[in-house]
């Protein structure tokens, strides 16, 4: 008689999502619109969407966000299609959140949009900096909930009613708080250290007079890969929402000697939690601090012209709202099979630059134009450096860029591009 076999499977089973949206009839994305986002988000951290169900509200319930019938719905949803988890698309307080739970059943998670972001962040975060960032925005998202956890320890102990609030839940509700107010402080600390480390490096690159160009855009458009096409910088590239987290500076050439310095930072989303703008101030610092400011959107996207107002949001946030900004249409390979659509979208936006990151097309255009810009912040200028002044060669080496250098009998003759931001240090020697 052969022995049965039996197989084990170790495949990670994904857990099973319902979405919930409201709609309140004065939001810019419409709620099905804003839920189809809310499911990739969901299936990049790794869950199943098997459900979504929306509700036109005047406002929020109190109580449970959507209606009780409503709340009532997605219980027995849960239950009958198994499901582990119930994500919402917008922010809820913690008492809401503690009532959800309350009526779809304690085997069922009920999280936010926030929550959701905050776990893909998690994921992604690669350095130690984007690490610590990201556990510092959870632990500021976590503190006002802890009560809604640790609610049940007293209710279980003293049968609830009155004269339950208080003994071994509140006790350990205190020691929570205090834990997580500590782990809060540790690490702003430990970010403040980084960020002290980011602002020295930052200061050097302004004092060195380079031209600094700063991708900003909405989470997928395409900026690592726009980055990679125009520097061969090999940064990490998929077809994911929030796929890079933490900032990358490359060199950048261009023609007629024109050099500068672009940066790629982490992509912005619609209702992009707040904690989160906070948590990553330093990397955003590189957008504020920046001479130019790509603004890279998905031309194939239906939401394109939505998610450049919500870029702009942000860039208003961090107080980058009056750095010159080029918007960089990215993707225009997608739209082959429209014919006419690429020429009507470029009479309607004659001031944008339209690319294709993946094919190089418009490439050079974008090039061009960005050396134009850097031209402008770069006068060409004509020196005559005695030779005792050796230092002002070098500094003009190091700190602009040289066309040519001619020795005559009196001193150094130099052709070179300098910021604007330097032009004081060489008037004393400038002839032309």
């Amino acid at each position: 008689m052969s022995a049965t076999k039996f197989e084990v499977s170790t495949a990670v089973v994904p857990e099973r999502a319902i979405l919930v949206g409201v709609d309140f009839g004065n939001s810019t994305w419409p709620v099905d619109e804003s839920l189809e986002e809310l499911a990739r988000l969901t299936e990049t951290a790794g869950a199943e969407v098997v459900k979504i169900v929306s509700q036109k509200l005047e406002s929020p319930n109190p109580r449970t966000f959507i209606g009780t019938g409503k709340a009532e719905e997605i219980a027995e949803l849960a239950r009958d299609l198994n499901c582990d988890l119930v994500v919402f698309d917008d922010e809820l307080t913690p008492s809401q959140q503690s009532n959800l739970e309350h009526v779809v059943g304690s085997s069922v998670k009920v999280i936010d949009r926030t929550a959701l972001i905050l776990d893909i962040f998690a994921l992604h975060a690669t350095t130690r900096e984007g690490r610590l960032q990201v556990r510092l925005a959870q632990n500021k998202y976590l503190y006002p909930r802890l009560r809604g956890m640790w609610g049940h320890l007293a209710s279980n102990r003293m049968g609830g009613g009155v004269g339950s609030r208080f003994g071994e839940g509140e006790s350990q509700l205190e020691v929570d708080r205090r834990l997580v107010r500590k782990r809060i402080s540790t690490l702003r600390r430990e970010l403040e250290d980084l960020a002290s480390n980011r602002d020295t490096q930052r200061k050097n690159r302004n004092e060195s007079g380079v031209f600094r160009i700063a991708l900003a855009g909405y989470t997928n458009a395409g900026k690592s890969s726009l980055m990679n096409a125009l520097t061969s910088a090999n940064v990490l590239a998929y077809d994911k929402l929030f796929a890079t987290l933490d900032s990358t500076t490359r060199q950048l050439e261009l023609v007629d000697g024109c050099k500068a310095t672009i940066t790629d930072t982490v992509g912005f989303i619609q209702k992009l939690p707040h904690g989160l703008v906070e948590s990553f101030r330093s990397t955003l610092d590189e957008i504020r601090e920046a001479s130019l400011i790509l603004l890279v959107a998905d031309i194939s996207s239906k939401q394109c012209s939505r998610q450049i107002a919500a870029v702009q949001s942000v860039l208003d946030e961090i107080g980058a709202e009056t750095i010159p900004t080029f918007v960089v249409y990215n993707k225009i390979d997608l739209l082959k099979d429209e014919p006419g659509s690429l020429s009507r979208l470029k009479d309607l936006h004659p001031d944008a630059l339209f690319v294709s990151a993946a094919t190089g097309e418009g490439l050079d255009k974008l090039q061009e134009t960005l050396a134009r810009h850097i031209l402008r912040d770069m006068p060409l200028l004509k020196l005559a450096v005695p030779y005792a002044k050796g230092n002002i060669v070098e500094k003009a080496h190091t700190l602009g860029t040289v066309l040519s250098e001619e020795y005559t009998e009196t001193g150094t003759l130099l052709t070179v591009r300098i910021s604007r931001e330097q032009l004081a240090e060489f008037s004393p020697y400038i002839v032309e």
